[in-house]
């Protein structure tokens, strides 16, 4: 039996509690052959000062050194709310997350080539934020970990799913996806404002949040994040909400 579809298609919704966000090109407008020929790797991040007291924690933890800027974490989003796509509810929290065999589920129905390049880089035993999105308070609810590295996603070739791509063929599959395990539940809910207002600090200081997907490329459904970039999202769990 085919894992329940979570939405993750050609253009994410925005969320809802974002709609300031500018947006320079929603993935709508941008052509196949423009996506397929993009880089996977987005535009590096730089971090220096406005989140001191971490920054220096970080520092002492690792002997001085700065984190070398890679991609080896990701952001995956998913709609906790019903909603209805092509007759099919896309709904998928992480409590469904929760109650799959093994609390383990393929990541499928990307129908972005940039998203799609981006499980392709994906690794074993990397980690992820579980990304509540498109409902009334969006935000981080739990960590995830890829236990399978891209394969083919079954549902490009499913006519009755909403994903289905009639111009995929099995001998060249265009779509891919990976399978996730749930890790644990953040400490708190982190919610997307929280972030954001992080996010506008660090631009003014150069923090890791400086060029953070979430807000550079919003609608993308997979979104990588550095090494500084998850450990400072994940330093907020400790903190009170605000």
């Amino acid at each position: 039996m085919p894992w329940p579809s979570r939405k993750r298609d050609k253009g994410a919704v925005a969320d809802k509690k974002e709609p300031d966000a500018k947006i320079a090109k929603t993935e709508e407008e941008t052509s196949d052959k423009e996506e397929e020929e993009k880089s996977a790797k987005p535009p590096a991040g730089s971090s220096k000062s406005g989140w001191k007291n971490w920054k220096k924690t970080k520092e002492s933890e690792s002997g001085g050194e700065e984190s070398k800027i890679t991609y080896c974490h990701w952001l995956l989003k998913s709609e906790p709310e019903s909603r209805l796509e092509k007759g099919v509810d896309v709904k998928f929290s992480v409590d469904d997350l929760k109650a799959q065999p093994n609390q383990t589920t393929c990541w499928d129905g990307v129908r972005n080539y940039q998203a799609r390049n981006f499980l392709r880089a994906m690794k074993i035993g990397q980690q992820a934020f579980f990304y509540h999105s498109n409902c009334k308070e969006p935000g981080i609810v739990a960590i995830v970990k890829v236990v399978k590295e891209a394969y083919p996603d079954h549902t490009q070739f499913d006519q009755k799913d909403p994903h289905y791509d009639s111009t995929s063929r099995k001998e060249n599959p265009k779509w891919s996806m990976v399978d996730v395990q749930f890790v644990r539940m953040t400490k708190r809910f982190i919610p997307l404002s929280e972030i954001k207002a992080h996010h506008l600090a660090h631009k003014a200081d150069g923090g890791p949040l400086k060029d953070m997907m979430l807000f550079t490329r919003q609608r993308l459904s997979i979104q990588p994040l550095t090494q500084e970039q998850f450990d400072f999202v994940l330093s907020l769990e400790e903190g009170k909400p605000h």
